[in-house]
């Protein structure tokens, strides 16, 4: 049986928790003092007075770095709780956890052969 009356706690949390970013920005921008002067539009250095352009731009591999790391780091997230819960489970989530992984490869490789794992 399916009772719903258990899951109070949750939709509770799920609604402050969703409430509280919405209320800062809001506060924020209610409070927060609107002087739109040189010095509120100028870059922020340290303290020292901004020298050139602040727009740069970055390598594209800095991204690509970044972006298979972040996979990889996903990935870890996800087999975490099953490599916990291994002798439970049974061969069918292990069959799964390999094809999750033999895709995760997969996408290495290719990465690797484009290009996006050098660093010169």
């Amino acid at each position: 049986m399916f009772l719903l009356y258990e899951y109070d706690i949750f939709w509770a949390f799920l609604i402050i928790s969703s409430l509280i970013p919405f209320l800062a920005f809001f506060i924020s921008g209610v409070l927060a003092p609107i002087n739109k002067g040189p010095e509120k539009l100028s870059s922020y250095e340290s303290g020292i007075e901004p020298m050139g352009d602040a727009w740069l731009q970055f390598r594209i591999r800095y991204y690509m770095f970044a972006l298979v790391f972040v996979v990889f780091d996903v990935e870890t997230v996800f087999l975490y709780p099953w490599a916990m819960s291994f002798d439970v489970l049974g061969i069918s989530v292990f069959i799964e956890a390999l094809i999750f992984v033999l895709i995760l490869i997969v996408g290495l490789v290719y990465a690797w052969r484009k290009g996006a794992l050098e660093w010169s």
